[in-house]
């Protein structure tokens, strides 16, 4: 197995099965800081910069607190606009990287251009984790999506998996890869318009990827057990910043989760997962069903962080 040690997390396309559950053994060992609210000193002299081009609410203090839970240092910007990238120099992701690695060591990138943290990884001696890149990948959600099913329910292999929401999503790229090293099956269920593409799909069936595409959730959903939702009323992942304006529009009954269908059609234990944020696609009363697992996943993605900033800074191996 490969070494974490100063790597790039960058996708999780070539992932292999045994490195997530070596990630997953160090999520469970760290997990007892993050549960018991304390600061240990395993990074305590290491820096996190977090380098957000775009808004983040989950990811970005999760990545931030995991390095405050291992005793290190934060700084960064989450907004754009109040750096040289984002006003009138426009200044390019090299020339901003090479600026960023003599300030931290390790940086957390989200950004609206797919493929940018791959871009700051060509130019940054320190290790870079891409925390979501336009209709990319988000390799650090799934990964503690990923850690929430098997911490849940045992196991990955054997889960059925109802995939729900907007397929061009670079949560749902990154667990499609992924379930690539697992006995998974996928059920494929979104808007016409916003379904896998051709090509996604022939990398996947290249990948052996098991899955297969479904009109409605109310369908497969008697069939699942992990329902991992996106919203189909949706921001453009390639922009900086989408204010909402005038009316959304609601989320088409096929598409949506709601508690009656959960008690109507869905395994007793099956879990739902949800990154958020969340229109209505998902109504809060589900929140006091036995299947919302979200909120564990939430407090799931602080220990998840803390297991990759400590591979990759080498505090544990």
């Amino acid at each position: 197995m490969r070494s974490f040690l100063g790597r790039d997390i960058l996708s999780l396309k070539d992932m292999e099965r045994e490195e997530f559950f070596q990630i997953f053994r160090v999520a469970d060992a760290l997990k007892p800081y993050a549960a018991e609210r304390r600061n240990g000193d395993l990074l305590k002299h290491k820096t996190l910069l977090t380098a957000f081009y775009q808004p983040s609410t989950r990811t970005r203090l999760a990545t931030e607190a995991a390095m405050h839970r291992l005793g290190g240092h934060v700084l960064g910007f989450s907004d754009a606009k109040m750096t040289r990238a984002g006003d009138f120099y426009q200044e390019s992701i090299k020339d901003t990287v090479h600026m960023l690695e003599y300030y931290g060591d390790v940086i957390a990138m989200r950004h609206f251009q797919q493929g940018a943290p791959d871009e700051a990884a060509r130019w940054a001696s320190v290790p870079v984790i891409n925390c979501g890149d336009g209709w990319g990948e988000h390799p650090t959600q799934v990964l503690t999506d990923l850690y929430t099913i098997w911490q849940q329910r045992g196991t990955l292999d054997g889960m059925k998996v109802l995939l729900v929401g907007d397929m061009r999503m670079r949560t749902m790229h990154s667990i499609l890869y992924a379930m690539s090293q697992f006995d998974l099956e996928g059920f494929v269920v979104s808007p016409p318009d916003m379904s896998l593409t051709e090509e996604f799909k022939a990398d996947l069936d290249g990948r052996s990827v098991q899955y297969r595409e479904v009109e409605s959730v109310e369908a497969c959903i008697a069939e699942a057990d992990v329902i991992y939702m996106e919203p189909v009323v949706q921001a453009d992942y390639t922009q900086s910043r989408v204010e909402a304006s005038g009316e959304r529009g609601g989320t088409p009954a096929a598409y949506r989760v709601t508690r009656e269908l959960l008690a109507a059609r869905a395994k007793p234990d099956s879990i739902i997962l949800h990154s958020l944020p969340r229109m209505d696609e998902l109504p809060p009363d589900v929140d006091s069903t036995r299947h919302a697992r979200y909120w564990v996943e939430a407090f799931n993605g602080v220990v998840m962080r803390m297991a990759l900033l400590s591979l990759v800074l080498g505090a544990v191996e």
